[in-house]
Formats: C-alpha cells, structure tokens, sequence
C-alpha cells in the first residue's frame, strides 16, 4: 500500500519505549502472524530521526555471511567503524550494547527466530551480553517475529536462555473493522457493502492481502476472486509458504486437518474418522500453540465438550485451505478457471460465517461486551448466531446475522431467544434485546 493506516496505540508504545531508552535499556518483543506489517510498524514508528534506526533482518544464510551484511548495515546506520570482521552475532551485538552505552539508539532484529536455524546458540549469547550490559545501556532494542512456535519457545519457555529478559511484548493484529473501512475508502470512496464482506472474507484484515487486493484495485467481489484466482497471483502459495514454518515435519498432517475443518468436518470425531487416528493433540496445538483454531462452543454451556466444534479462527487461512489446498490439484494443472468457478459458485455460503466473525471482531474491538458467542440447542432446532452480554451494563444482545437481510425473521429470533433462557433461566434479569445485523450494516 503506497500509504500507512492507524496503528496509533501501537506506534505510541513503540515511541513511549524509545524515550524510556534514552535513561534505561528497553527490550521489546513483537510478534504477530506474518504479513500483519510488524516490519512496516517498526519503521513508521521509530525511523523518524529521533534516534539513529538500525534494521537488521534475520536471513537464512551462514552465520558469519550474515554478520558480514549486518555489521555493515549497522556501520552505516550509526555513522561508525565496528572494529574487527564480525563473524558471530554475539560479536556484533556487543559491540553494538557497548556503543550505546555512550549513546541511545534503536536496534530492530527483524525474524528473529530465523537464529533457530542458523545458530541456536544466539540465544545464549544475546542473554550472557544483555545481563552483561543492559544496567548502563541505553539502547531500544526490539525483536520481531512471525513464527510463533519459535518465538514462544525463546521469550517465554522458562527453561530458555532469554526467558524474562525482555522488558515489553506487543503483539500486532490484523486491521480493525473500522481501519479495514478507513483503507478501502481511500482507495476506492464508495465500495459496495458486498465488497467490503468480500475483503474481510479473503483477507481477514491482514496488511499484506488488503494491498493485494487494493494495489491490483480489484475493489468488487468479482475482482477480488479474479485476481486471487489468476496465473500471476501469489495466493496459490500463499498458505504453505506461511504455515510451513510454523508445523515443521508434521506439516501435512495439519494441513489435512485444516482443510477438512475448512470445509465442514468440525467435530472431533469426524476428524477422527477422516484420519483414522486421534487427533486431539493435533488439535491443541493447533488451538493453543498456534492459534489458528478454536473450539465454538454455545456460550454459558456447563457441559460443552459434548457440544462443541472446531474453526478456524482466521479469515485467509479459512478461506485458502476451502478454496485452494483443498483443490490443489487444480492448482497443480494451473485450471485457475475452474477454481474461479467453484469460489464464485460457493461464496455466498461461504461468507455467512466471516460477516458473524465480522461483527463479533467489530464488538471485541469496540468493547462492547465482556462475553460473546454463538448458542444452540443439543439438538439443532435453535440457533443464534450471536448472544452478547455486558455484565457491567445488565445487557444481554441477541444477533440474528444474515448476508441478505430480508431473510432475518426476528419471530423467529425470539422463539430460540425463549429456549436459550429455559436453558439458561440465570439469565432472565437481564435487559434483553433482539437486533439483525446484514452486510448493510458493516
């Protein structure tokens, strides 16, 4: 995007950071899936002339390669030789700890799991020459990473050498619905509510797929998907380049389980039958090691592990694992015409649950409730597709959501509001209301 959107909050802790380096070290971890736009955060906010920026991207190459390409960048960076050829990191990072010591300035590690790779040992020395240096310095150092499995492991395993070391920890999200609005209206300043879902849907707010679909201005549903299913498109790729990674050897496993969730398998038994083994540990690192899965369960049940079903939580990785892995052969024969086909056939369907997590997204971020979710019965007469409680404000919100709002029916809405207290009766002194919610009304 030739322009940046919001931020603020982040931006302002990142500077509020830097200007406590200037009395004490600071050491601030960012993380957030890739392509979120950590790297373009970073420079928004700290290379501004405050103080002198180093960037150094973490690659995988040699060790004593990229110290090379480092220790140059760094030289430039701060105005300055760095005696001697630096061949480990542990060496360029102490002459860069004992440099602010004489002055303040902000060190960025981007990837910095990616030492994982190249030479875990990093680790220990970042540890030994932070405890070593970090009482006089006055640096702003910040390290990011998109891996999560990884960057978990090394900030906040207990038995890991920089464990407790950092002094602060951000983590980046997707775009908020109204910034997701704000985005879309600079470049196109009346879009179509269906367009708008449509972005959501293929996008789930993440930076990098916006730009993709803003610089290729596809700024309609029909654009989108055409662009997305085209011979040119990265988005073929897109998932396994993201999620490799992350899964490591057990990678196709997680993809089976993925596209079948993606799909319409979301119980544990039907992934249990798909795979013919048990795939609850599968499952829970997937929910808890990666995030990228959770378990809906109707809200307020005492026993949901008999009524519960998994999704996934993420807009693209939902929509590429339904639309792309699960038909790679097409990929394979490069039949992007036919996986256009099936996605335009099937979207309507499709975008029901992304304009529900829409609006449930829209409500986390406005904080209008303390709990939220969906509700059913055991057995499937009534649904509501959001029930939103604020304790604070004795408010229980049921939602009726539907693509087409002609199709919402709050009779209909009350009756299962009826079932959901006889199941529920604690709830019967709440201030109870009924509203309907369509893609007018993003």
């Amino acid at each position: 995007m030739d322009s940046f959107f919001g931020r603020e909050k982040e931006i302002a802790l990142l500077r509020h950071e830097r200007e406590t380096a200037r009395r004490a070290a600071r050491f601030t971890v960012l993380t957030g899936r890739r392509r979120v736009g950590k790297t373009a955060l970073v420079r928004k906010a700290l290379d501004d002339g405050v103080l002198p920026y180093v960037h150094l991207p973490i690659t995988r190459q040699p060790e004593s390669t990229l110290c090379g390409q480092m220790q140059e960048e760094a030289e430039r960076a701060l105005g300055m030789p760095i005696p001697g050829s630096c061949r480990r990191f542990g060496e360029l990072f102490d002459a860069l700890m004992r440099e602010s010591v004489r002055r303040p300035f902000t060190l960025v590690l981007d990837e910095f799991q990616e030492f994982d790779r190249t030479n875990p040992g990093v680790f220990g020395d970042v540890q030994a020459i932070w405890d070593r240096h970090h009482a006089t310095s006055r640096i702003n150092l910040v390290v990011s990473g998109s891996v999560n499995r990884l960057m978990e492991k090394i900030f906040f395993r207990d038995s890991e050498p920089l464990y407790g070391r950092n002094t602060g920890k951000l983590v980046l999200k997707p775009f908020e619905p109204a910034l997701l609005k704000t985005v879309f209206r600079h470049y196109r300043p009346r879009f179509a509510p269906d367009a708008l879902l449509a972005l959501w849907t293929v996008s789930g707010g993440v930076a990098r797929y916006v730009d993709m679909m803003m610089s290729s201005r596809a700024f309609t549903r029909k654009a989108m998907l055409a662009s997305i299913f085209s011979e040119t498109s990265p988005y073929a790729d897109e998932g396994r380049t993201v999620l490799a990674d992350e899964f490591g050897s057990d990678y196709g496993t997680y993809f089976t389980i993925l596209s079948a969730v993606a799909s319409g398998k979301t119980t544990s038994a039907e992934l249990k039958n798909l795979l013919g083994t048990d795939v609850g540990g599968f499952l829970g690192k997937l929910e808890k090691q990666y995030g990228i899965v959770s378990r809906k369960q109707p809200l307020f049940d005492r026993d949901a592990a008999k009524n519960g079903h998994w999704q996934i939580d993420d807009c693209f990785f939902r929509f590429w694992f339904r639309f792309v892995f699960k038909y790679r052969y097409l990929v394979e024969l490069g039949r992007y015409d036919r996986l256009l086909d099936i996605a335009t056939r099937d979207f309507d369907t499709f975008s029901g649950p992304a304009l529900e997590r829409y609006f449930r997204w829209k409500f986390e971020c406005e904080g209008r409730y303390t709990r939220m979710g969906g509700w059913w019965d055991r057995k499937g007469e009534n649904e509501i597709d959001l029930v939103c409680e604020d304790e604070t404000r004795n408010v229980l919100d049921f939602y009726e959501i539907k693509r087409d709002p002609s199709r919402i029916d709050l009779r209909t809405l009350a009756h299962k509001r009826d079932a959901f207290l006889v199941k529920n009766p604690d709830k019967r002194d709440r201030r109870i209301s009924l509203h309907a919610l369509s893609i007018d009304d993003m």
